[in-house]
């Protein structure tokens, strides 16, 4: 019986390969032998999760032909593979991919550090920020003196608790967009908000249009769900939007649905100013595509000369075309899993409805403390601290880059929580895996694209700041040196660093 589960392609195999490959090469770069560069290639994609472990891959001649390469070539580097732990064959039934005995599976999206790893290892692999104390505290004190009357109720409350919704509800009609409590559904986190309005709008086989690139976890989600995702390049820099290509592609793929991140764009921080807001509804409306706006980061701007545009949902009174999500989790704590989705009534019917063979609710408890951060003022109170500590992060690390990489490219954005970096004409696959050997954990570029596209760069959040966004500049530098040498510069085991 073959132990492989799937298969991948000689076609796609090889263009993910050279989506590695064609990256020009650093100053003193050296090349390795071609069958070592193709084995390493595919050990990346494997780690990347980009070909999943257990997939059938081509037979030596077929891989040759699509990646113009001899056979011998190829099979040096299977063989390769194989003394590494990265890949099984049997006579008859092929090879697949595998990891080697003591390696975690490769996933598509990058979870947090466990606590405990945390002294050797510098983690920029996840955008979140520690609570903001002392509001953490005193949010979880006062929903605890507002639990009793709930906790005599059944605790299921799959549109969110009133409270909460018409809190959400009066902070839009505060901002000019005026809202109703049967406008917005809590969630369990702004994840659980898209992944409804995924199931609710995209089916499978589903067309979506995402930003390219976008966030990698969201990517991921609606692979899983089954949705074929069309990108869209985002223009130059911190931009925004280019709305001839979002035109061309609403158009011409009529995707179901369009996801989109206006403030402070994860991975790139740019932000979409007025007009590109206002074309971009009609575009859609006018393609009838459902536009799911994310406004996770929309409260992190961190410069005061930042002018926020008004949300996008502004620009469809009618609410017919626009869903907005919002969430607790980036602007106040990742621990605290509660989001919501605003959108006309029926939408919001809808998605209440399904949510029965779904998550039920969202817990009451954390509902109760952000609706005491809304109402008591601790929600901006705490926010202020979280910009002030991204502030001051971002200068640290784009301060501690410019010093020790200053051949890496990168636009410095206004606000949000990461920093889009060019490599050096480096792979960040290579960089990420070099990280591991030197002590830092850092997202590669193609998580957030799709089909293998950002190999070049790679996503670093504002999350450390002072000595440690320091030292871990020093790592990246050690992992850029490792990638340019080819892989055989030494390392040291990465020392135990306290902040």
């Amino acid at each position: 019986m073959a132990q492989w589960t799937s298969a991948v392609g000689a076609a796609q195999l090889a263009r993910l390969l050279k989506s590695q490959q064609d990256r020009p090469a650093g100053p003193g770069t050296r090349r390795p032998p071609a069958y070592r560069a193709l084995a390493d290639g595919i050990r990346l994609l494997v780690l990347e999760g980009r070909v999943p472990v257990a997939a059938r891959l081509p037979a030596e001649r077929e891989l040759a032909l699509s990646f113009a390469v001899s056979r011998t070539t190829v099979a040096a580097a299977y063989e390769a593979l194989r003394a590494e732990g990265f890949l099984e064959s049997r006579r008859g039934a092929g090879s697949w991919t595998a990891v080697p005995a003591g390696n975690p599976l490769p996933a598509r999206g990058l979870e947090p550090l466990p606590p405990e790893a945390l002294g050797s290892m510098i983690d920029l692999g996840c955008a979140a920020l520690p609570a903001p104390e002392p509001w953490l505290t005193r949010a979880v004190q006062g929903a605890l003196e507002e639990l009793p009357p709930y906790a005599h109720t059944h605790g299921d409350y799959p549109a969110g608790l009133p409270a909460l919704r018409a809190m959400i509800a009066d902070r839009y009609t505060a901002r000019g967009i005026p809202t109703m409590p049967e406008q917005i559904m809590v969630t369990t986190g702004a994840m659980g908000a898209i992944d409804a309005i995924c199931h609710l709008f995209g089916g499978r086989g589903e067309r979506i249009a995402v930003e390219s690139p976008s966030y990698a976890n969201i990517l991921q989600l609606m692979r899983e769900a089954g949705a074929r995702l069309v990108p869209v390049a985002m223009a130059e820099g911190l931009s925004g939007w280019d709305l001839d290509r979002w035109r061309q592609v609403l158009r011409e793929a009529a995707p179901r649905i369009a996801y989109v991140v206006a403030d402070f764009h994860n991975p790139t921080g740019a932000l979409a100013d007025e007009d590109q807001r206002r074309r971009l509804v009609e575009a859609a409306r006018s393609a009838g595509t459902v536009l799911v706006a994310d406004e996770t980061m929309t409260e992190l701007w961190l410069d005061d000369d930042v002018e926020m545009p008004r949300p996008v949902c502004g620009f469809d009174p009618a609410g017919s075309t626009v869903i907005t999500v919002g969430s607790a989790s980036k602007a106040f704590w990742a621990g605290m899993r509660i989001g919501w989705v605003r959108a006309a009534p029926d939408v919001i019917r809808s998605l209440v409805a399904a949510r029965a063979y779904a998550d039920l609710g969202t817990p009451v408890l954390e509902q109760l403390a952000v609706n005491w951060l809304f109402s008591t003022g601790g929600w901006e109170q705490a926010v202020d601290l979280r910009r002030a500590q991204a502030r001051e992060n971002r200068e640290a690390l784009v301060g501690a880059l410019r010093r020790e990489l200053p051949d890496w490219e990168f636009a410095v954005p206004k606000g949000g929580l990461t920093l889009w970096v060019r490599a050096g004409g480096l792979s960040g696959s290579r960089i990420a895996e070099a990280g591991e050997r030197v002590g830092v954990r850092v997202p590669s570029g193609p998580r957030f694209g799709v089909d293998g596209a950002f190999e070049g760069f790679v996503r670093l959040p504002f999350t450390v700041g002072g000595a440690v966004a320091d030292e871990a500049a020093t790592r990246l530098a050690a992992a850029a040196k490792i990638v340019r040498s080819g892989g055989t510069a030494g390392t040291e085991p990465p020392r135990t660093f306290v902040a």
